[in-house]
């Protein structure tokens, strides 16, 4: 991809982290899910795709619950009710899982002085995760920095709503808006919410789901570099 971009933003779920495997094997097991994490990370992603193509909103986790429980191997007969469990478990905490690449691509990205920065649908936690799970910090840390977090929750705008950028711009003074590529894993909230915004929408895809689609795609976040 060409480096046309001065600064990046980054969505959290799905980007940096995922719904833990750790947690959601064993629980859906009983079902008669695989018991290999890999497969709870591709079924992310292609539920989201579901979520997409389906044109569900933030608060509409029904074709996700789903498709993800498909994906990873739950029986059909057993589906409905494993979709139900699973999305009685998938509380926001659980998006916890540092994803390969995620800290690197970050830490790469910051010591070639390139400005970052997080803008998360969220429920006030995803600073404290992506901080414990070793991902970045607000500031100077042990781990990459960024220069804000934003949480939904804290600030009261959601994505797609382009609003809930300009919490992150003010810490991105002097640069233009289309100068700064937002990188996220829904076409609905991220890529249609940044576009609004006025940002470089950039889908990441790492299983080729959205294809199709007219969008700017990335398949590792080490692309970026």
């Amino acid at each position: 991809m060409s480096r046309d971009f001065d600064a990046v933003l980054f969505d959290a779920g799905g980007v940096l982290v995922v719904p833990d495997p750790t947690v959601l094997a064993p629980l859906l097991a009983f079902y008669g899910a695989s018991d290999d994490q890999s497969r709870y990370i591709r079924a992310h992603y292609r539920a989201m795709a579901t979520k997409s193509a389906h044109g569900s909103q933030e608060n509409d986790w029904s074709q996700y619950n789903e498709t993800y429980v498909e994906e990873v191997g739950v029986a059909d007969h057993h589906r409905e009710e494993a979709s139900y469990v699973l999305n009685r478990t998938r509380s926001a905490h659980l998006w916890r899982h540092r994803l390969p690449g995620a800290r690197e691509a970050l830490m790469a990205l910051h010591d070639a002085g390139v400005p970052i920065g997080i803008v998360s649908n969220a429920t006030g936690q995803i600073e404290q995760i992506l901080s414990h799970a070793g991902v970045c910090q607000v500031g100077h840390g042990e781990h990459a920095p960024v220069r804000c977090v934003i949480d939904s929750h804290i600030v009261g705008v959601a994505k797609p709503d382009p609003r809930i950028f300009d919490y992150a711009l003010v810490h991105f003074e002097g640069l233009q808006r289309n100068r700064i590529a937002y990188v996220g894993d829904s076409l609905i909230m991220d890529v249609a919410g940044s576009r609004a915004a006025g940002l470089r929408p950039i889908l990441l895809d790492p299983f080729d789901d959205a294809k199709d689609h007219d969008v700017e795609r990335i398949s590792s976040l080490l692309q970026l570099l």
